[in-house]
């Protein structure tokens, strides 16, 4: 009995912000009884948070050989505001009569925030915690995680603006004779690309060696390396498939020219910057897989992601023959686009939120790139199985999905955009 409900809502119907911006919304707390508090405080926390075991072997003083386990752990905070909504630490008992109580709330997010993020060995993490101060009683704890993206604008850096050029070459030797060579080149035009965006590869294939390519695949991976400061130590988590495809075969003697598109589905901006405990990497990985007894030519091609398009590069005109793809991928029309929470009176037009900030402003206070569509804002495919943590008291409640994925800006340059259907 007492309380029989807890909403969070916000202003924005993605639950999603930039660094930067200011959260607004109001907690609805419904009692089936009267209740008596002390006070409700809100909590807003933004921190990194990296963890990981390791066992091995060691040889005890009785020189018998025994497991050894040790945890490392990495830990950074970037902000944190608490206040009462009502009530306060030294204040009387207050009585709430049964029914919906409502609250507003306001917090400013400091600008130099990390993008959000969920990995195997740590995430970046932004949540909101309600607590009902209960006197002599247990405290009750109400908590959602929301997305803060740290703007990354392509345009910015003339580095990703350039084709690259992969090339690849070898030549085997059968039978103490030297074949012809076998020459793969893979070229994409820019290396900077945003979630939503065609990664357009061409790959020309002269094989004039006597082996047969199986096939060329080609690998959207990422690359996380973990941090930690107690004992201080760093762990590279393995390469991540994030969406693959492929060509081929071409026998010896023939030569042939691919042009495949390659989807990058919802995923965190490259490098996270702010942060110092976990390093965000992607590459396109080449492999070209080869008949009999030898050994397959790789590359790889650096790949930057945005949050903010390059406005110079046009996207490739629809292709219909692409290869299925092998890794599973979020659509643009996932219905996962819908938002969790319902908008809050407060909601700006057109119910875009503080999402509306993902443009940067010229000096005349208009759009910087008002030829680049606004972004949906789509839950990645890793998620976080719970967002409660050591600090959190049993009687901590979750208030939406228990496995929290954040959401990162998505562009689709050929389908007009517009807010979630409420």
């Amino acid at each position: 009995m007492g309380l029989k409900g807890c909403e969070i809502l916000l202003d924005n119907p993605w639950n999603t912000y930039y660094a930067g911006q200011t959260v607004n919304g109001q907690v609805n707390l419904t009692f089936d009884s009267a209740k008596k508090i002390r006070g409700i405080i809100i909590r807003f926390l933004g921190e990194a948070n990296t963890e990981w075991s390791e066992t091995r072997k060691v040889t005890n003083s009785e020189g018998r050989d025994e497991d050894e386990t040790t945890t490392y752990k990495g830990h950074e905070e970037y902000f944190q505001i608490k206040y009462y909504l009502v009530g306060g630490k030294n204040s009387p008992e207050i009585d709430l009569p049964a029914g919906t109580h409502t609250y507003p709330f306001t917090c400013a997010l400091p600008a130099t925030l990390p993008s959000s993020f969920e990995g195997e060995f740590g995430h970046v993490r932004y949540t909101i915690k309600v607590t009902l101060d209960r006197p002599w009683k247990f405290d009750q704890d109400m908590k959602m995680a929301f997305t803060v993206i740290a703007p990354v604008d392509l345009n910015l850096n003339p580095r990703v603006k350039e084709t690259f050029k992969l090339e690849l070459e070898k030549s085997f030797c059968c039978f103490c004779c030297k074949s012809g060579p076998l020459s793969v080149i893979t070229s994409i035009p820019v290396t900077g690309y945003v979630s939503g965006q065609i990664i357009p590869i061409t790959c020309e294939c002269d094989n004039a060696s006597n082996v047969t390519i199986n096939t060329v695949k080609f690998v959207l991976r990422k690359r996380v390396t973990f941090h930690t400061t107690q004992p201080r130590a760093e762990k590279k988590e393995s390469k991540i498939t994030i969406a693959e495809l492929g060509i081929g075969p071409v026998a010896g003697g023939e030569s042939r020219t691919f042009s495949q598109q390659l989807e990058i589905p919802p995923l965190p901006p490259t490098n996270l910057v702010n942060c110092g405990v976990i390093a965000l990497d992607y590459d396109l990985h080449v492999e070209c897989n080869v008949s009999g007894p030898h050994r397959n030519l790789t590359g790889n091609i650096p790949i930057t992601l945005g949050t903010i398009p390059l406005a110079s590069f046009k996207p490739p005109a629809p292709y219909t023959d692409v290869p299925a793809q092998i890794a599973p991928q979020q659509q643009n029309d996932d219905p996962s686009m819908a938002p969790t929470q319902p908008v809050s009176p407060a909601s700006p037009p057109n119910g875009l939120g503080g999402a509306m900030g993902w443009n940067v402003a010229d000096s005349a206070g208009g759009q910087l790139y008002p030829n680049i569509p606004p972004p949906q804002f789509v839950e990645t495919q890793f998620k976080a199985p719970t967002i409660t943590n050591r600090d959190d008291s049993e009687h901590t409640r979750v208030i939406g999905e228990v496995d929290f994925a954040p959401r990162y800006p998505t562009f689709q340059f050929n389908t007009p955009t517009a807010p979630p259907k409420m």
